[in-house]
């Protein structure tokens, strides 16, 4: 029997009881920090770390390990996708939080002081929300910590890695990553998983995944040594969005390869007597997520396109 110690309890985070496993080897090594359920209803990533977390009980184990599965516990209770439920803000875009602002604010400053500060590496554990088909990746931020997080993504043993540059063309700020990456720490968002299922294999992913960041630590052997082809890695990620409201109908999956100028979606009148908008491929790549929902509203998320 692996002589690790396993501590599950409550922690206080913005007046929240969030769950926390804490597993301390035998040996010393690196403090690695690991969140899911960052948006409510991201189960597959929630599932996956709930398993990766019982499954280190009985193997040896060097240094610390810190695990939430799920953080947004208002989002996950109401099961209200993407944002928080108490003032409507996207958690994922409040890193590094505000102590004195709304509760997805201070969900995130007390995450990120409490839990994320002082980790030698961190993984937040993501997957397609509700209304996301979503082709398998990890995304790492370019900057002072990103050979190391460079690492984490591609020992995850994704399809894809993309590596995220600062400047106009980046569609969000405010990541939980982000922000470890900006305090130096070496940083991953890892996505398995779609449309707020539990698949089976989206989770194993996830399990696979973290396996191979102790791995590449040096805190654990992995069981999947060598398991999987090497990531593609795309150097830009491409949001795109609609002008108009109404009846989207992508023609294209995730992880199909589409080529400039191709057509990949059309925004259609609701009694499909006109199409509004034809939306094309603004370069080659791959659509990395797609909305899986036909509503949309004028300005609306309808993919994210990886470049390479």
């Amino acid at each position: 029997m692996a002589s690790t110690v396993t501590r599950r309890t409550i922690i206080d985070l913005a007046g929240l009881d969030v769950p926390l496993v804490e597993i301390t080897g035998a040996e010393d090594g690196p403090l690695l920090t690991v969140i899911a359920g960052v948006h409510g209803c991201e189960y597959a990533s929630m599932d996956g770390v709930r398993r990766w977390t019982r499954s280190l009980e009985t193997r040896d184990l060097r240094g610390r390990v810190r695990a939430v599965p799920v953080l947004n516990l208002p989002a996950f209770r109401a099961r209200t996708p993407f944002v928080v439920p108490d003032d409507g803000k996207n958690l994922n875009r409040c890193f590094p939080g505000d102590p004195a602002g709304t509760l997805a604010d201070r969900l995130a400053y007390a995450a990120f002081t409490q839990l994320i500060s002082g980790s030698d590496a961190y993984i937040d554990a993501h997957c397609g929300e509700m209304v996301e088909a979503l082709e398998p990746f990890a995304l790492y931020d370019a900057g002072p910590a990103e050979a190391g997080a460079r690492d984490l993504a591609m020992a995850y043993r994704l399809p894809y890695v993309i590596r995220q540059e600062p400047g106009p063309e980046r569609p969000v700020s405010g990541t939980s990553s982000s922000a470890a990456a900006e305090a130096g720490i070496p940083a991953i968002t890892a996505e398995s998983g779609e449309c707020g299922l539990v698949q089976p294999e989206a989770v194993q992913r996830h399990v696979r995944g973290l396996d191979g960041v102790l791995a590449q630590l040096g805190m654990a052997d992995s069981p999947h040594a060598g398991a999987g082809d090497p990531p593609a890695v795309l150097n830009r990620f491409l949001w795109m969005t609609g002008t108009d409201a109404g009846w989207w109908e992508p023609t294209v999956k995730p992880g199909d390869a589409v080529t400039e100028g191709q057509v990949i979606g059309t925004i259609s009148t609701l009694d499909g007597a006109q199409t509004l908008q034809t939306i094309t491929a603004p370069a080659d790549g791959v659509p990395i997520f797609i909305t899986s929902s036909p509503a949309v509203a004028a300005g609306g998320l309808l993919l994210g396109l990886g470049v390479r």
